[in-house]
């Protein structure tokens, strides 16, 4: 029996349990962690009420919405479908904001529409958005939400900066003017303004967009009520990695809105939207291993496993790392990177069984694989891919090859393990196909 990490309130054993109940290659989450995380979010400092929003983007399983959504946390909805998804899952539309790249037209419109007359909140990221929405807005007397492009931004990589010129989320500043005239033309009200500058930005950039956010409500928005910072809060996966102090960063926003009031006598409700910072640490891929190679004397370890780009890509989109375990088939912790005294004088590069070069889960920046340390492994022991609750359930290509997506297994509060998703069958993969 072996703790993985801190985060976590599964085992090696509860990996072992679960792959003789399940059969690798799966997705299992701690539910505990999850309600953990939501709890610590809840408690972030502010000034007058706080909201804090899911990004469903992550993960968007209707079981994690639920337990999500019933410890207190409302819904940021990425797409229509997503909306969708969320109100299968038993969320009201009253609790869902809507911030999308997509315009609506004909049905999807209607649908919009409806979705908004049950309580949705309907954030507008462009001139066409708002048009679109315009007359119906005013007729109905809705207030919208804007998302506004501040012209700077910041990320882990240049794929996850959402706020300089390099992006297009939002409307620019430079066409905010447009954005005012027309309200005021047509009557409408934008009572939520936000603005998101990218995932998992240093603390002193989420702090500047605090600062950006609250000058650009001052100047533009008289009757804005609530404030947006979007999410991107820092997680950390590795041992090297320092996850963002939410403690510290409400305090800060605590004061510069009230600060605001104090200039203005306007109290701004605050707003977040954390996906990754939720759910990411309480997830693993595990899989196990099925080969072994090596590429010569002076080449590299290669371990096999029977699950890789399909079920995590995150290493081939970002070169992001992610935390191993390497577990005998017996239950065995062999090795974890947050255990220093663990046998890790083994080197090896993790693959997957996908017939490309990028299935990997050792990818460096320059897109070579970089061997990682850890006890050797055999044959059908098992690999334990950490950090992986967040964008590899909902974002990997999971049909590449032709292989099926993975079922996912909660590991309950009450410690008993449970299918939220069953595997996907080949008659499944093809049923759509005519």
């Amino acid at each position: 029996m072996g703790q993985l990490n801190k985060f976590s309130n599964i085992d090696s054993t509860v990996i072992q349990k679960a792959a003789e109940q399940f059969s690798t290659p799966f997705y299992l989450y701690d539910e505990k962690a999850i309600v953990d995380k939501c709890k610590s979010l809840l408690e972030m400092p502010n000034a007058y009420g706080l909201t804090v929003r899911y990004a469903m983007k992550a993960n968007s399983t209707k079981a994690l919405l639920k337990i999500i959504y019933n410890q207190g946390l409302k819904i940021d909805a990425s797409s229509l479908n997503e909306a969708r998804r969320a109100h299968i899952a038993g969320i009201s539309y009253k609790d869902i904001i809507l911030t999308t790249q997509e315009v609506p037209l004909n049905q999807e419109m209607q649908a919009l529409k409806d979705m908004i007359s049950q309580g949705m909140k309907y954030n507008v990221c462009s001139l066409r958005q708002l048009y679109n929405i315009g007359d119906y807005a005013a007729t109905n007397k809705i207030a919208l939400a804007v998302r506004v492009h501040p012209g700077v931004g910041s990320g882990e990589s240049a794929t996850r900066n959402t706020g300089d010129k390099y992006s297009c989320f939002g409307i620019h500043l430079s066409d905010i003017v447009p954005v005012i005239e027309y309200a005021k033309i047509k009557g409408i009200i934008f009572d939520h303004v936000h603005v998101h500058i990218g995932s998992g930005a240093a603390p002193e950039i989420w702090q500047n967009n605090i600062d950006l956010e609250i000058s650009i409500i001052e100047e533009y928005f008289p009757d804005a009520q609530t404030v947006s910072f979007g999410g991107g809060l820092k997680e950390a996966r590795m041992p090297n990695e320092n996850p963002a102090d939410i403690y510290k960063l409400g305090v800060y926003a605590k004061e510069k809105i009230e600060q605001f009031y104090q200039r203005t006598s306007r109290k701004l409700g605050m707003e977040i939207e954390p996906g990754n910072y939720v759910v990411a640490n309480a997830g693993y891929v595990i899989t196990s291993i099925i080969d072994k190679k090596k590429t010569g004397d002076d080449g590299l370890n290669f371990l096999i496993l029977n699950g890789g780009m399909e079920l995590n890509a995150r290493p081939l989109l970002y070169a992001s790392q992610h935390p191993f375990y390497v577990i005998s088939k017996n239950g065995d912790l062999l090795s974890s990177e947050f255990d220093k005294k663990s046998n890790d004088r083994f080197q090896a590069v993790l693959v997957g069984r996908c017939c490309e070069s990028g299935d990997s889960q050792c990818l460096n920046a320059g897109g070579l694989n970089t061997p990682r340390k850890m006890a050797e492994p055999q044959i059908a022991d098992f690999i334990a891919i950490g950090g992986a609750g967040a964008y590899c359930s909902t974002m990997s290509p999971m049909n590449y090859n032709s292989h099926v997506q993975a079922p996912e297994i909660l590991y309950t509060c009450k410690r008993e393990l449970k299918a939220i998703r069953s595997k996907q069958t080949l008659e499944q993969l093809i049923s759509n196909e005519i």
